[in-house]
């Protein structure tokens, strides 16, 4: 079963976060993840949730997204990610 990834990012630090991104997207390929969606511009249609920006990844299951989470080649990009910017992260399985 796929799984998503889904992230909320507000970022502190926009020339640190993107080298973050350069260096991300690479990991996320190796692991088969798929950008569904990276930093559009969100609308509210219902609650007062207002996220600054949203990140969805679609990987084959949860077991691959997890591996990716925790792999090496991840493990300095995601301090990178944690030094410039606040993230809420979590995972759903799906379709």
């Amino acid at each position: 079963m796929a799984a998503y990834v889904i992230v909320e990012i507000e970022i502190v630090d926009p020339v640190g976060y993107e080298e973050y991104k350069k260096l991300a997207g690479a990991t996320v390929e190796k692991y088969g993840g798929k950008y569904i969606v990276r930093g559009g511009k969100t609308e509210v249609l219902e609650g007062d949730w207002k996220p600054k920006r949203m990140v969805v990844v679609r990987f084959e299951s949860k077991q691959r997204a997890k591996e990716w989470l925790d792999c090496e080649e991840y493990h300095e990009p995601r301090k990178m990610r944690h030094r410039t910017a606040k993230t809420k992260m979590i995972l759903v399985e799906g379709v």
